[in-house]
């Protein structure tokens, strides 16, 4: 309809063609071609002017409009007749691979690790892909192992292709030199494994090393059948560590910062507790003197081992230095100052944080209704607060006792007890030696009682006495031939020299080992302006 210009059938373009067609021809079979064709032509003429597409945005309520509208619906409710219902389409699913499919596709994937594929399986080859007759031996293969936590010698030699009777003549070949457990988690062990004889057989052991221990390091070679251990000595330095410094806001801090390790510095505030309040009577003025061990070895690896000496310089006037040195008596390490006294023991400690509620003596029972004698100390505290030896001494009675509750009784030194009820908790168990100060169960309201708290005993010969009248102490002291290895060892200390070559802290240990309660130590040869120093 469009297209009727350009194929001849406008007016414009056919009149004159007919009137050409009727002048020059005469036939009558042309002169009704004729007329059709124009009959045609006005037939077409007449419909192109009938605007089929009509734009309902304008002459609304038109003939015109009402025609477009008319086509509109007719052409929506066709579409409408010829569209797709909504009903799924049926159609037949695979079958539900098995675990042997399953990991034949994931091999079989271009990607299968990167998807989750486990079965450590290549891709399946193609036909492409030719088969060897046989498969090269790498001559030697070279691993490294590493021990790890809880970890056996002989299993990490054979996860790494020892072996198994390999494995156990290599570590009982180690445990001759050293012993299997005392190799630290976490050492490296370099392995070269040889030509195995056949292809069901282990690769055989040709060279082990690892580093034994800090001066110490071990290789197994092979000498023709045979395996040999090879021992490597290392030089080590075992020269102390000393750190010094001033105090300054915080003691914990300012030793931290000139370099002590942090649980060097946690045992140097405990022993330093034992003789002077940390809290209230360090200064920010004072100096700390830390010696720790320490070993170098010659291929620079290092050990810091635990604190050996903790001195205190104190700035006032008639202020007493501290001076301690771990010794070990009578099997037992423990902190003695120079003069070669011992830590003070068996001094009562309060077994619970708390406050006092209830007293020793007469009292109306809270329950029972009428006056006995209370045979201890009540101390109120929060539930579950720990409970703590005052002392030390071996657990003599842990369980249920009667009104106690729960009760944990002690036996100490000198024919003292002491007894502690009501708890909730009890961790110490009959027959265990238990020191100051150590957790033997937890605050609670078992048996008679009327809340949480602690019913705290003291017995002298199996007599119940106030706990608040005993006050006991008593503190080792050094003599003889082991004083004499005290002193010499704590001069041998006090002479170590710091790392910036200063000259050391002369000691005048000699007056200190005359027993003088003012022992002092001259601060010689240290630079001034130097707040922290390391050896």
């Amino acid at each position: 309809m469009y297209l009727k210009h350009s194929q001849g059938f406008g007016q414009a373009g056919v009149a004159p063609t007919l009137a050409l067609d009727v002048s020059l021809v005469a036939n009558p079979l042309k002169q009704v071609g004729s007329t059709v064709r124009t009959r045609v032509s006005k037939s077409l003429s007449r419909i192109d002017d009938i605007e089929l597409v009509v734009d309902l945005g304008r002459r609304i309520g038109s003939r015109e409009w009402w025609r477009g509208l008319a086509t509109c619906t007719a052409l929506c409710v066709a579409a409408g007749c010829f569209a797709p219902g909504f009903r799924p389409l049926e159609a037949p699913s695979g079958p539900v691979m098995g675990e042997a499919e399953w990991q034949e596709a994931s091999a079989s994937a271009i990607s299968p690790l990167a998807y989750g594929g486990d079965t450590g399986r290549r891709m399946a080859p193609t036909e492409a892909v030719q088969r060897l007759a046989d498969t090269p031996e790498r001559p030697s293969i070279d691993l490294v192992a590493t021990l790890g936590q809880g970890d056996g010698f002989a299993r990490v030699l054979g996860r790494n292709g020892v072996g198994e009777s390999e494995a156990r003549k290599v570590a009982q070949l180690v445990s001759g030199a050293v012993e299997l457990g005392a190799i630290k988690p976490g050492t490296r062990m370099e392995l070269t494994l040889g030509r195995r004889p056949a292809k069901d057989a282990p690769r055989p052991l040709d060279h082990l090393s690892f580093r034994a221990k800090l001066e110490l390091s071990l290789a197994v070679e092979r000498a023709g059948p045979d395996l040999r251990l090879r021992r490597i000595p290392i030089a080590v330095d075992e020269t102390p560590l000393r750190i010094q410094g001033r105090v300054g806001a915080s003691l914990f801090q300012s030793a931290r910062n000139a370099g002590a390790p942090a649980k060097a510095v946690e045992t140097y505030l405990r022993a330093l507790g034992q003789h002077v309040s940390v809290s209230r009577d360090v200064r920010s003025g004072d100096r700390f003197d830390l010696i720790i061990a320490h070993r170098r070895a010659a291929t620079g690896e290092t050990e810091t081992g635990g604190l050996l000496y903790a001195g205190l310089d104190k700035s006032g006037k008639g202020a007493k230095n501290v001076r301690i040195l771990k010794w070990e008596s009578g099997g037992r390490e423990q902190w003695f100052e120079a003069s070669g006294v011992g830590q003070t023991k068996g001094t009562m400690r309060m077994p619970v944080a708390g406050r006092v509620t209830s007293s020793f003596g007469m009292r109306r029972h809270p329950l029972l209704g009428y006056s006995r004698l209370h045979k201890g100390i009540d101390y109120g505290a929060p539930y579950g607060a720990p409970i703590v030896a005052a002392t030390d001494g071996v657990v003599k009675f842990s369980g249920w006792h009667g009104g106690h509750g729960k009760y944990v009784q002690l036996a100490h030194a000198g024919g003292l007890g002491t007894g502690y009820g009501h708890m909730s908790r009890i961790v110490a168990t009959v027959g265990q030696r238990v020191a100051a100060g150590q957790v033997i169960g937890y605050v609670g309201s078992t048996g008679m009682s009327t809340g949480p708290h602690l019913h705290y005993e003291l017995y002298r010969n199996g007599q119940a006495i106030n706990p608040t009248s005993v006050k006991f102490a008593s503190a080792p002291q050094l003599a003889g031939a082991e004083l004499g290895r005290f002193r010499s060892t704590l001069n041998r200390l006090l002479a170590t020299r710091l790392n910036n070559g200063a000259a050391p802290v002369q000691s005048a240990a000699k007056e200190e080992a005359k027993d003088e309660p003012k022992a002092k130590v001259a601060d010689k040869g240290e630079p001034k302006g130097k707040s922290a120093k390391r050896g």
